[in-house]
């Protein structure tokens, strides 16, 4: 089958999980810079997961034009991804609410860690069905970056243990490293045409 529902039912789920996110963000009592510290972590927490969500769908979508066909097993390895992605907004919600707490900044940087799983989980099934010799396998390479990032994700839930500050860095690092475009999906594209 093609990747057509796919994609649009992705792009669904991704749009109400940034809508929830944003309707999580309550307005601060006072109109000084004084009123907006209490709201602070809530609103930090929620740019740094809408930028994660963001960088989500973009791989997504990128990943979705060099896809030919889905199975069975791709369609519920999107569904594995999309679960953890969408507990982002409540892990955010918690994090932000709870000024940036040990424990849920590391359920945060456990739920980042298994929505990567999801993701290298779905990349392998979509490698395995196109074929090694696909241009999706092409351009995915070694993936440095999505065999990287869950190690960070891992240092990440146990410096929650020890300062969540550095936690919250450490996921701004991998957010980082992501949020600079990934340019194998159109390099693959562009010597196809």
């Amino acid at each position: 089958m093609g990747t057509g529902r796919l994609e649009a039912f992705s792009d669904g789920v991704i749009a109400i999980i940034i809508t929830i996110m944003v309707l999580e963000l309550k307005v601060p009592h006072g109109v000084s810079f004084e009123a907006l510290r209490p709201v602070l972590p809530v609103l930090l927490s929620y740019v740094l997961s809408f930028i994660y969500v963001g960088i989500y769908w973009n791989n997504h979508h990128h990943m979705l034009h060099l896809v030919r066909s889905v199975n069975g097993p791709i369609l519920w390895a999107n569904l594995h991804l999309l679960f953890w992605l969408s507990l982002i907004p409540f892990v955010t919600a918690w994090m932000g609410e709870n000024q940036l707490t040990t424990l849920p900044v590391a359920l945060y940087g456990g739920v980042l860690l298994m929505a990567a799983v999801a993701y290298l989980i779905l990349m392998t099934l979509i490698i395995r069905h196109e074929g090694r010799d696909s241009a999706f396998a092409k351009a995915m390479g070694r993936d440095f970056k999505g065999k990287v990032s869950p190690f960070v994700y891992g240092a990440g839930i146990a410096m929650a243990f020890v300062h969540p500050l550095i936690s919250v860095g450490l996921y701004v690092l991998v957010a980082g490293i992501w949020f600079i475009p990934d340019r194998r999906v159109e390099r693959t594209l562009g010597a196809g045409s």
